[in-house]
């Protein structure tokens, strides 16, 4: 399963760390899963590849409780989504071209 976090800040101070928060988080998660920081510009959004049965809502659980540890307690979790990659929708009443 192909998962993308988003993971935003619980407090308004700058994040100013957050490319080395995005690292840490990784390295929070289960070792067996492929991970990707795809952006740490503030918000922290990282992709996240299983290769077993694996459900969106256990890797949401997961990744929780990853972000209680003390060195990035002071991130959250704001989606955890499938991405929609090559997904495009006809336009309504017509054809795909």
């Amino acid at each position: 399963m192909l998962v993308e976090l988003t993971i935003r800040r619980t407090t308004s101070e700058p994040p100013n760390n957050s490319p080395i928060d995005g690292v840490r988080i990784l390295s929070l998660l289960p070792a067996q899963w492929r991970k990707e920081l795809m952006a740490a510009n503030g918000e922290i959004v990282v992709r996240v590849r299983t290769e077993d049965d694996t459900t969106i809502e256990q890797i949401r659980v997961k990744v929780t409780a990853a972000l209680t540890a003390p060195e990035v307690s002071h991130w959250e979790l704001a989606t955890c989504d499938t991405p929609a990659i090559g997904r495009h929708e006809p336009p309504a009443g017509g054809a795909p071209s």
